[in-house]
């Protein structure tokens, strides 16, 4: 089918040349200019069929933006394998074919974007970054959906909506208030250590080329034997290397050009300077360690790196950039649940979370059929029952099957299960269902050591970044926060109690819907704005 509709697309009609404007039905469009009107200055009758279909199509140009990551730049390149982890041949520890046979390529797509803003908002806002990739495998797709923070703020899903909601704009004044957001990470410890992260220079990574990723989440490899490691991901910038701005020179920027980041990545691919990124993982052995002082299943930490060593396993190249923004880069859908033979879930419980609402976000924005828009569509062949649904582009059965069978089991020439490569992977449980949390927490621990690993700048630059955003929030929440701080660093709370006593002196006590910096802006436009007479 899809075949039969690239040759009809090459047909031309009686008196039509290769450049000749057509409707979506394939007519030929005579005048694009004037629609059709009882005489030049007269009304517009309903049969204007051509403005009907093309301003019917225009309403209907944008999709529902992601909730979270609605700001995306993307391109794709190339992933090429080591064929091991670190120095061991990487059978011992996953089947996956997209890891073996050093210098085997797939294919890649990659979506960047970042967390809480609006479409169009700006690239230099201090938020996470998505860092999202596709692998086009020969045993179908995989996505490995991240950010380019290795952690996250939270390790229950039943907190997202939640979180998200504190960090989007108030629902009255449609305004972002950190205020909000503070509320929210006061009352939830386990946020700490991110917020460490995300108001110190690695909350504004200087563009997306020059940004680490990571998998965030605890994923399974598991290989031919049906055994099972905890296996963690990092891509790591190469030749390019690794950037963050402080908040002025992200201000800066942003008065200048607030698509800085989609700018740089599209040309320096359009230059021929392709970015690259080595994967690594970090590998531990399926068990609840109790030696440590954390969950290795919690999201809110990090693995130590001296314990647990980065293991490089390939390559990432990106070398083309998106021919259609939209059918590409906001068509395109990843999913936590996406995973080929060889790599499985673990019971982290944001991965679990994620798992489902991935999946269910892209049926929603993009529609049932999802799966079949060439940026999703797996780069082999697909031959399921699934049938119908809003936007069927094709039917996805195998050649030569029975096309009145759109069921299994059945004896009548329909599909058959696949036979099951390399033994299961079957973790044992035994235990109670309950709603309890993780035993090992240790809320501030990591924070204070993340503190403490920042250089001064960086540390100068988290104080004051904090303090700028903590100064307009209630005090019940500043002294929360101050808590919290000084329960990962002594110094880190006491710091930042000095700066906000200070801070406090010098602002003027008035109501804010907004940080200190927006509230100013608010009067200076006030106040500097040009009078003018009516016309």
């Amino acid at each position: 089918m899809k075949n039969d509709q690239n040759l009809n697309s090459r047909r031309t009609g009686t008196g039509e040349n290769e450049d000749t404007l057509t409707n979506r039905q394939g007519h030929p469009v005579t005048d694009n200019q004037n629609i059709r009107t009882v005489g030049n200055r007269g009304p517009a009758t309903l049969e204007n069929y051509d403005f009907l279909e093309k301003i019917s199509h225009f309403d209907r140009e944008r999709i529902p933006e992601r909730v979270v990551h609605a700001r995306g730049a993307g391109a794709h390149g190339y992933f090429e394998t080591y064929g091991k982890a670190g120095d061991e041949d990487v059978l011992k520890y996953t089947r996956a074919k997209v890891f073996q046979g050093a210098g085997k390529q797939t294919p890649v797509f990659v979506r960047f974007s970042t967390v809480a803003g609006a479409k169009e908002s700006p690239e230099t806002a201090r938020d996470p970054r998505g860092f999202a990739v596709k692998f086009y495998t020969e045993d179908g797709n995989w996505d490995l959906v991240g950010n380019n923070l290795k952690i996250f703020f939270i390790r229950d899903p039943l907190k997202f909506p939640d979180m998200i909601h504190a960090f989007k704009p108030d629902p009255v004044t449609n305004i972002q208030n950190p205020e909000r957001m503070f509320d929210f990470v006061s009352q939830s410890p386990e946020t700490t250590h991110m917020i460490t992260f995300l108001f110190s220079p690695w909350g504004i990574p200087a563009n997306y080329r020059q940004m680490q990723g990571s998998g965030v989440n605890t994923y399974k490899w598991v290989n031919d034997n049906g055994e099972a490691v905890l296996v963690k991901y990092h891509w790591e910038p190469l030749k390019q290397g690794i950037k963050n701005l402080t908040q002025k020179e992200a201000d800066e920027i942003q008065s200048k050009n607030t698509s800085h980041a989609t700018q740089d990545l599209y040309e320096a691919i359009e230059r021929g300077d392709y970015p690259e990124w080595e994967l690594c993982v970090q590998i531990m052995s399926d068990e609840e360690h109790p030696e440590l002082d954390f969950d290795p299943l919690d999201d809110t930490k990090l693995w130590p790196a001296d314990q647990f060593p980065f293991l490089p396993v390939g390559k990432m190249v990106l070398n083309k950039n998106p021919e259609n923004y939209f059918a590409e880069v906001e068509q395109a859908a990843f999913g936590t649940g996406v995973l080929v033979d060889g790599l499985d879930f673990s019971d982290d419980k944001m991965l679990q979370g994620r798992t489902f609402s991935y999946s269910d976000t892209q049926r929603y924005r993009v529609g049932a059929n999802y799966l079949q828009l060439p940026i999703n569509s797996p780069q082999k062949r697909v031959a399921t029952n699934q049938r119908d649904g809003q936007s069927a582009y094709r039917v996805d059965t195998a050649p030569g099957r029975n096309p009145h069978v759109n069921y299994e089991p059945s004896l009548l020439d329909g599909l058959k299960e696949a036979e099951q490569e390399g033994q299961e992977h079957q973790p044992h449980y035994n235990g109670k269902l309950v709603r309890e949390p993780i035993d090992r927490k240790n809320e501030f621990g990591q924070a204070g050591e993340t503190y403490r690993n920042f250089e001064d700048w960086e540390k100068d630059e988290l104080i004051r970044n904090l303090v700028d955003a903590l100064k307009v929030c209630d005090p019940r929440i500043q002294k929360q926060m101050i808590e919290n701080f000084t329960k990962a660093d002594e110094e880190y709370g006491r710091r930042v109690l000095e700066g906000l006593d200070k801070a406090m002196e010098e602002m003027n006590a008035k109501e804010h819907t907004g940080s200190a910096g927006a509230d100013s802006a608010v009067d200076k436009a006030r106040k500097m704005g040009h009078e003018a007479d009516p016309y």
